[in-house]
């Protein structure tokens, strides 16, 4: 409704005139009757993180020290004595053996690395070092020195006998260079096994073979 102001004047205005001040007056009276108006500022909603990329998983385990390799490397092929327990090989340890007696076991390693390795003497030294002997010169060595000839295929063998944590312990090894790459035969253990294993270790290498 209109207020009794607007309504008295009425009277004294012509119907046009009442009509212009009606709308104009209009806006004020709709004021009146409605709160006033308020703005907010809405902050935008954060959007959730987004989800992690999931781990990469490994790709299928390649890695051979997994998997018993008894028979030999694809480099190099070998028949072991039967009362020898293949073990586990390795990106370096291609064949691995267990020799188990009264005195404890030995380990028969067989492991393979690109080039000469420091050359012959250097890891003969570091195998004497291993069980308390002192190095040695290359005259000394091959003095010692046992060759075996295997088709084409040179092994230089060798038979320390020392100590390692207190025990009598002996390594019979052989070595084999061939083009690019060294290859490394070695039994070591107790003094009495490893010296029982001897033969079995020499019978061993005639095995050894280019498939």
């Amino acid at each position: 409704m209109f207020p009794a102001k607007l309504m008295s004047f009425a009277p004294s205005m012509s119907s046009r005139h009442v009509l212009i001040l009606m709308l104009a007056l209009l806006p004020g009276l709709s004021g009146c009757s409605e709160g006033k108006v308020a703005s907010y500022r809405v902050p935008k909603e954060a959007l959730p993180p987004a989800p992690e990329a999931p781990a990469a998983q490994p790709a299928a385990n390649q890695d051979m020290a997994s998997i018993p390799v008894p028979t030999g490397s694809d480099q190099l092929g070998w028949t072991a004595p039967a009362h020898w327990t293949p073990g586990v090989a390795g990106a370096m340890r291609k064949g691995s053996y267990a020799i188990r007696g009264a005195e404890g076991e030995a380990d028969l390693s067989i492991t393979s690395f690109p080039g000469d390795t420091g050359g012959l003497l250097a890891n003969m030294n570091r195998w004497r070092g291993q069980i308390g002997l002192a190095p040695q010169s290359m005259a000394q060595l091959e003095a010692e020195l046992q060759h075996v000839d295997v088709g084409p295929l040179h092994f230089d063998v060798v038979d320390y006998s020392g100590t390692a944590n207190g025990a009598p312990t002996r390594i019979i090894g052989a070595v084999l260079a061939r083009p690019g790459e060294t290859w490394f035969f070695k039994l070591m253990g107790p003094d009495a096994l490893v010296g029982r294993e001897k033969s079995a270790f020499l019978a061993f290498i005639e095995t050894v073979r280019i498939p």
